[in-house]
């Protein structure tokens, strides 16, 4: 199997996660009570962890991998959400942060089919926040890694919201 396609397996994986969790907030009386409840003060909430990672893929595809910053969907969104940024008290529907979601992998899976296996290592994008060198491949790594832990950081925040409730 290919790394691009062991890598859109990931992907798909990962996003399920993410959705299920989406899936069942949107289920309860007040989603938006439980997206933007926060676990302490200054701390993220659940609405900012899963937009960071809808946006954060398509900084990827439209901005950081193609150069194509007008290719984006929410770019308005981006200092929202885009790392490094602090999470406002203005907190999206579940319908909002689903569009961000699918945009973000639709914008970031367009930008992948430019590439093929030999450009794993030979195509380098210097990061602009971070002011580090980065391969392809390490970037499929990144997303891979950045989709689990941001919904890793949404699950706990959900499961302490339940923890505050009777």
């Amino acid at each position: 199997m290919s790394t691009f396609a062991t890598c859109l397996e990931l992907f798909a994986f990962n996003r399920s996660r993410t959705i299920g969790l989406l899936d069942t907030i949107a289920a309860i009386e007040t989603p938006g009570d439980v997206l933007g409840w926060r676990p302490g003060h200054g701390r993220a909430h659940i609405a900012w962890q899963l937009a960071h990672i809808g946006i954060t893929e398509e900084l990827f595809g439209a901005d950081r991998l193609a150069q194509k910053p007008e290719a984006a969907r929410h770019a308005e969104q981006w200092d929202r959400y885009r790392g490094g940024s602090t999470p406002d008290d203005v907190i999206p529907t579940v319908v909002e942060i689903r569009k961000i979601l699918d945009d973000g992998r639709e914008t970031m899976l367009e930008t992948l089919e430019m590439f093929s296996e030999d450009q794993l290592d030979t195509f380098i994008w210097m990061h602009p926040r971070l002011k580090k060198e980065m391969t392809l491949r390490t970037t499929l790594q990144i997303i891979a890694w950045h989709e689990a832990h941001h919904q890793g950081q949404a699950h706990i925040t959900w499961n302490l919201y339940r923890a505050t409730r009777p």
